[in-house]
């Protein structure tokens, strides 16, 4: 059975930082899209981060280039979403997906099961 579980997530100040985990079990051997979506009240899904498992190519939504950082170990099966100079407009539930590299990170296999972020002005 694949498991993703996030945690990290919590209230912080506007220009605060937070790092997400995500601890992925039951994948089998393979080359997967790890992702990062968020989803805020009242507006779409929105993915963020897309890791690869098999080299660790990264992918980040303009709205945080430069801002929050998509990483792994996969010697822990652990995803990570460093999130910097934090702003109102990231406050919403955070969620890790994994979908088969062919797939990209569209969101279309797996999810967790969110963690909020809180960001106060």
């Amino acid at each position: 059975e694949v498991q993703l579980v996030e945690s990290g997530g919590g209230l912080v100040q506007a220009g605060g930082s937070l790092r997400l985990s995500c601890a992925v079990s039951g994948l089998a051997d393979g080359d997967y899209g790890i992702g990062w979506y968020r989803q805020a009240p009242g507006k779409e899904r929105e993915v963020v981060a897309c890791l690869r498992t098999i080299d660790s190519s990264y992918w980040h939504a303009n709205s945080v280039k430069g801002r929050f950082t998509v990483s792994g170990d996969n010697a822990k099966n652990m995803v990570y979403l460093q999130m910097n100079s934090l702003t109102p407009e990231d406050t919403a539930v955070y969620y890790c997906t994994a979908d088969s590299w062919e797939n990209w990170c569209d969101g279309k296999d797996y999810w967790g099961q969110g963690t909020q972020v809180t960001v106060s002005s």
